[in-house]
């Protein structure tokens, strides 16, 4: 069963994190997958799962190895999501 932490969904089987986050424009979308990919390159985590479209991005995290997630997830999460509201997404 999911549940919902700091707008994002969680899932215990896998461990995971999900979250939909919209933009009005695709130039906001790339702006927030740019930072994105930078963001995860300097704290050294990446999301398992990236899918988008012209205004949208679906961002899955995942614990390595099915272990549980962790502060440092948590943290990688709560960047992703200030990320897109500098962009000027949501989070759906």
């Amino acid at each position: 069963m999911a549940e919902v932490w700091e707008g994002w969904e969680r899932r215990d089987r896998p461990p995971t994190l999900f979250r939909r986050f919209t933009f009005e424009r695709y130039a906001q979308t790339r702006d927030f997958l740019d930072a994105l990919a930078a963001a995860g390159e300097a704290c050294g985590l990446h999301p398992q799962n990236i899918n988008f479209g012209t205004t949208y991005v679906n961002v899955t995290l995942e614990a390595a190895d099915n272990s549980a997630l962790s502060g440092a997830h948590e943290a990688f999460a709560r960047q992703i999501a200030a990320l897109a509201l500098a962009q000027g997404g949501t989070g759906a």
